[in-house]
């Protein structure tokens, strides 16, 4: 039995990478999105442009835009006349916020009262406009301070990032991104594979071999997980030598949690395919299956945040657990022990997904 299923595992690997055009698929995929993702997908906000309407022009006014000029986050500033050539800076997408700043602001802080000053977001771009809103924010608190506290030793905050002490965003999304690349091809190998035969009309030639149902499920996910591990090694190998990501934890744990995740994976597209007739259809559904993953992973937005009924959904989604344990392995230098919180969920959900698509596969037997 178990050099039949070696023979169907080999079929199933001749079909993905018997030509130069599967080898191609599998491969140039996880290439470019390794080389665009840490690039592209960042929340970091730098090079942009800050309007600014000056009405006081007195010298904490010009101390306030000394330090706003220095800021990373913006390269530009433009000055604007009123509040009508602020809109239209704002409106025609000049500048990413806009600062207005009182004719009294000077005469006031001189005065020791307080000064407000008042900063409009381009509500289009949102995300960005916050997290460059809290940089201004930073710089204002901080200014304020040194001039409030004139004369006096004031309180020093010593912060320190812990397991990304530079707070590197590279180091966030690589992690992140073994996860997503190996979801997308392991779901993709193992669901159409299924569909495929159908197609092809040999699925139930499959079904009247010696193989039961059970070793046919197995043939059709084993191809997959090695894909899933495979993709999954490239993106690491270059998240630590390209892009020098640290690796504190154990190569065996990290392997260990691909198969698990794997496991997971193929558990999901074997189900999903018992209900596709076509290789469309079961394109389709790991469509459907994988963009609500990636959102409810907490990698876009943290799981704690979402209400309540999704945070329970987030719970039986692998990805979520996946991304912790990478996240964990790379950064923490995890150990068994504290991985095994995240691998047991992996090898329960693949024990629930593999049993339906079982269960379904068995119905086409029967």
């Amino acid at each position: 039995m178990l050099i039949r299923l070696w023979w169907l595992i080999r079929k199933e690997l001749q079909a993905l990478m018997g030509n130069t055009q599967g080898r191609f698929l599998l491969i140039m995929p996880v290439l470019l999105q390794t080389a665009l993702f840490p690039f592209a997908a960042t929340l970091e906000v730098t090079g942009n442009t800050l309007a600014i309407y000056n009405q006081d022009g007195g010298a904490q006014s010009r101390e306030l835009l000394e330090r706003l000029t220095h800021m990373p986050a913006f390269t530009t500033i433009i000055p604007v006349q009123g509040e009508a050539g602020m809109t239209e800076a704002i409106t025609g997408q000049q500048a990413l916020l806009g600062l207005i700043i009182p004719g009294d602001f000077s005469r006031r802080l001189a005065r020791g009262e307080p000064a407000k000053v008042q900063l409009i977001i381009d509500g289009r771009r949102s995300n960005g406009g916050q997290v460059a809103a809290g940089y201004i924010s930073q710089v204002i608190a901080r200014w304020q301070n040194e001039e409030g506290n004139a004369g006096k030793a004031p309180p020093t905050l010593a912060v320190r990032n812990l397991y990304n002490p530079n707070v590197e965003f590279h180091w966030h999304i690589l992690p992140a991104l073994v996860a997503i690349i190996t979801t997308t091809g392991c779901l993709i190998v193992t669901a159409l594979s299924v569909a495929r035969e159908r197609e092809e009309g040999t699925f139930d030639q499959l079904l009247v071999s010696p193989l039961t149902a059970g070793w046919i499920m197995a043939g059709k996910a084993v191809p997959g997980i090695l894909v899933a591990v495979g993709q999954g090694c490239i993106v690491a190998l270059a998240a630590r030598f390209v892009f020098h990501l640290p690796f504190a934890g154990s190569l065996s744990l990290l392997l260990a949690g691909m198969v698990c995740y794997g496991l997971a994976l193929a558990g999901i597209g074997l189900f999903i395919s018992s209900f596709c007739s076509t290789q469309q259809q079961a394109f389709l559904g790991v469509f459907s299956f994988t963009v609500p993953a990636v959102i409810l992973s907490g990698y876009i937005s943290p799981v704690e945040n979402m209400p309540q009924v999704f945070q329970w959904l987030a719970a039986i989604d692998p990805l979520t657990h996946f991304i912790v344990l990478l996240k964990g392995v790379f950064l923490k230098g995890f150990d068994w022990s504290a991985a095994w919180p995240l691998l047991w969920p992996l090898l329960a959900i693949a024990g629930v997904t593999l049993s339906l698509a079982l269960a379904m596969f068995r119905r086409h037997i029967a």
